[in-house]
């Protein structure tokens, strides 16, 4: 870990940590959330469960038909028709119990009559005047959902951790919960900083651009179920930076910022973090993106990435994101999902540094997947992640791609899907 009363410009000088190392560091210093809150079950799609989701019941409470047709007893198979004694539709079950040469009209999520132990469907039989002719019996409890099938009472149905999907909502549904405990949100603290930089709206002088960064981030940490504190745009002086790093220390338990990270006459960041928390690491071996500032100030965590466009996207879902899932609550935050497939774009990469190069995914008319570049790869060019749907990851040692090979490819997901 870097010393944290070490000048700022030892840290920058200091050796690029590998991206996993660096994560590593990460995930190790990290604390997550503990706070919870108690809220209605709609409202906790996309939240991570903070409590344990036992099944009460049994999931489903009866045995039922898993289609529309006959209950009858397999006792009777041969017989040259059944009695038609009653129906068993879905809130509806019929009261009796089958008895000899009898059946029951049934329809799909009906309770299964006592008495039957097995329902054939309806396009398998005939019927007239009450009489019901079996033209294929089926086998032992064919077409039957037994009774805690799908959750019985006791299971273990989800464990705290896990981010809540449509899917968890339903099964949290069937066991007839309204509310259940979630982790609170995180509150995450942005800003931008340079001189040269202006708001949207404002006037653009000599040598100035419009923020673009916070826009990008703005959109990645709402894809993300954060609480967004965006505090604009801050000079790049100390005093200027001092004080937007104190309100954002206030505001919220993350704090990031984009640009003022390098090395340069004006980047006064690594003497703030001296005095006022600490560092750990400067510099990762990627591109783009090797400027990054890992540690914290006050008692909020900070991530400095860099000031161009596509390294802050690229940390940041390479960096940022995994460690805000982390600490969130989520027990196992995903990994990116990658996959090989040839790569029609000859690439050009030097070793010594992992690549985040964007790509494009087609389809060829076998159906089979392939990559191409985007084209030019340059860490301004914003362009070039709107026109992609996926990183081609190339390892640190990897030299030039040609036309043909075999790529690792990320698809854009989580913050950029």
């Amino acid at each position: 870990m870097t010393d944290p009363t070490a000048a700022p410009d030892c840290g920058h000088d200091a050796p690029s940590l590998p991206l996993d190392e660096a994560n590593a560091r990460i995930r190790a210093a990290l604390e997550p959330v503990t706070e919870r809150r108690r809220v209605p079950l709609r409202d906790a799609l996309g939240e991570v469960l903070a409590e344990t989701i036992v099944a009460a019941d049994p999931v489903p409470a009866h045995d039922n038909s898993a289609m529309d047709g006959y209950a009858l007893r397999h006792a009777d198979a041969g017989l040259d028709s059944l009695r038609l004694v009653g129906n068993a539709f879905a809130g509806h079950p019929y009261d009796g119990k089958l008895g000899p040469g009898e059946c029951v009209r049934i329809m799909t999520g009906g309770v299964v009559p006592r008495g039957s132990d097995a329902v054939v469907m309806q396009e398998r039989v005939t019927e007239a005047d009450g009489q019901v002719r079996v033209q294929h019996w089926p086998e032992y409890g064919e077409n039957i959902r037994r009774a805690g099938e799908d959750l019985a009472a006791g299971d273990v149905i989800l464990a705290p951790g896990r981010r809540i999907t449509p899917a968890d909502l339903g099964i949290i549904a069937s066991m007839g919960r309204a509310e259940i405990w979630v982790h609170r949100p995180l509150r995450v603290a942005f800003f931008s900083t340079g001189d040269e930089l202006r708001s949207l709206g404002e006037p653009l002088g000599p040598g100035e651009i419009f923020d673009s960064n916070r826009y990008s981030l703005f959109g990645m940490l709402s894809r993300m179920g954060v609480e967004r504190v965006d505090l604009g745009v801050a000079p790049d002086d100390r005093a200027s930076l001092s004080q937007r790093l104190g309100e954002a220390a206030q505001a919220a338990d993350v704090i990031i910022t984009s640009g003022g990270v390098s090395v340069g006459e004006a980047d006064f960041m690594g003497e703030i973090l001296r005095a006022n928390g600490e560092a750990h690491f400067w510099s990762i071996a990627m591109k783009p993106g090797r400027p990054l500032t890992f540690g914290r100030f006050q008692n909020s965590w900070y991530f400095g990435l860099p000031g161009n466009p596509v390294s802050v996207m690229a940390t940041f879902t390479q960096v940022v994101a995994p460690a805000l899932r982390y600490l969130a609550g989520e027990a196992r935050p995903p990994a990116p999902r990658r996959f090989r497939v040839p790569c029609l774009s000859p690439l050009r990469k030097k070793p010594g540094r992992q690549e985040f190069q964007r790509g494009r995914l087609t389809t060829g008319d076998d159906g089979a997947l392939a990559v191409e570049s985007v084209g030019r790869q340059g860490s301004g060019m914003l362009r070039s992640m709107s026109q992609a749907d996926c990183f081609i990851v190339l390892p640190a040692e990897a030299d030039d791609v040609a036309a043909g090979d075999w790529v690792a490819v990320e698809p854009f997901q989580g913050p950029l899907g």
